[in-house]
């Protein structure tokens, strides 16, 4: 498995880990698992792991998102996707999502508060993955041809969703 690989599950299990047990029980991911175990045993097991290992706000509410731009920068770094005859680098594409969906919540177009702390991660974690993370991957095609590369980038946009909150 490539270095890279380790650092994305180990940042989504993290942000998994808070989004579980630190965030509100109304985002995707907690509905899911309260429909497999019940509210009570969940309140009852969140209620445990936070009493246990009590985090700080800013990290609950930034970290994940910041975390998340690391591990989709690191696959995206490599990818362009063809768009007319330009060739458009996805390098950029975290970081354009994340201060997208910061403008939508200042804008109150979507669930959730907008927070500078939440862009500054995002950049931290975004020039960690850009500069620091050395990879050897070749650059290619998003899309052709379709690799483990590709997979785990579009896998990584589609975990947002999970974090996304009901109201």
């Amino acid at each position: 498995m490539k270095k890279i690989y380790v650092y994305i599950i180990l940042c989504l299990l993290i942000c998994l880990y808070i989004y579980l047990f630190y965030r509100t029980e109304k985002t995707v991911i907690n509905e899911i698992l309260i429909s497999i175990i019940s509210l009570e045993k969940f309140a009852e097991i969140r209620n445990t792991i936070s009493g246990l290992f009590p985090l700080h706000k800013q990290i609950i509410n930034s970290l994940p998102e910041g975390l998340w731009v690391f591990c989709i920068t690191l696959t995206s770094k490599s990818l362009y996707v063809n768009v007319g005859r330009r060739e458009m680098n996805l390098l950029f594409v975290p970081l354009i999502f994340a201060f997208g969906l910061e403008l939508l919540q200042l804008l109150h177009l979507t669930n959730g508060r907008f927070d500078l702390w939440d862009i500054a991660y995002s950049v931290l974690f975004w020039a960690a993955a850009n500069y620091l993370i050395k990879d050897k991957l070749k650059r290619q095609d998003i899309l052709n041809p379709f690799t483990t590369n590709s997979m785990v980038c579009i896998f990584s946009y589609l975990i947002v969703y999970l974090a996304h909150v009901w109201k």
